[in-house]
């Protein structure tokens, strides 16, 4: 399996079964998203629609940006450290995601307080975007909610620093953002429930462990690559 494919897939997956972190995380931020809508819009998802598309669609840009970002930090190491040293320290934070997850180790809980300094000087703008009365509110919203702190996506920046390049970050960012859709999306709908579903002890456990397989999965894999091929076929090409 190519550098390419392993990265695009740990981002899926770490988007996909991570996103049960994401209820907590992000479950009062709908509550702000639709405090400012009329009631008939709070009543019908189809009208709420709009506002959590947008929502999402700031938020994953956010991703991107971030993910370019680290993607270059990520090259400008290329010529002391191979490429495959980078893939298993992302391999070793979705590991540490699944353990965070499952609640047998709370240790990402740290580098989240490590990202609240910079949220401290992010958070005053959402306020100019509140109450959220249009789409473009929810845009410019999800752009600053975006940065907050959060061990689901500092897992996941750690594959873009793996990619090796600016544009490979934003692609790994944007796989990850979409696999966080359907349980963002449908959190719009269902917060009550699905709160009550992801924060069953069994549920978080299966997922976290989910995380964790692959997580080895990948750290074994790349470990089995030769040095040439890892540097022929790396997403530094992008």
């Amino acid at each position: 399996m190519s550098i390419t494919i392993t990265l695009l897939s740990a981002a899926l997956v770490t988007g996909l079964f991570g996103s049960v972190h994401c209820i907590g995380m992000c479950g009062g931020v709908v509550g702000v998203l639709t405090m400012g809508l009329s009631h008939p819009i709070k009543q019908s998802y189809l009208n709420l629609w709009p506002y959590l598309f947008a929502y999402n669609l700031g938020r994953i840009s956010s991703y991107m940006l971030a993910g370019g970002l680290v993607g270059w930090l990520g090259s400008q190491f290329k010529p002391w450290l191979p490429i495959q040293v980078h893939i298993w320290i992302s391999s070793l934070f979705m590991i540490a995601l699944g353990l965070y997850i499952s609640g047998w180790w709370p240790g990402l809980v740290k580098l989240e307080k490590l990202g609240s300094y910079l949220w401290q000087h992010l958070a005053p703008f959402g306020h100019y975007f509140l109450p959220v009365n249009n789409p473009f509110r929810a845009l410019s919203l999800g752009m600053v909610w975006g940065w907050l702190p959060c061990g689901l996506v500092y897992t996941a920046l750690a594959l873009s620093l793996a990619s090796g390049s600016t544009s490979a970050g934003g692609l790994v960012m944007l796989v990850f953002g979409l696999g966080t859709l359907p349980m963002l999306l449908v959190m719009g709908s269902a917060t009550r429930w699905l709160t009550v579903v992801t924060h069953h002890p069994p549920v978080r456990r299966m997922m976290g462990a989910l995380i964790i397989l692959f997580g080895i999965y990948t750290l074994a894999g790349v470990s089995h690559l030769s040095q040439s091929k890892i540097q022929g076929v790396g997403m530094c090409h992008f």
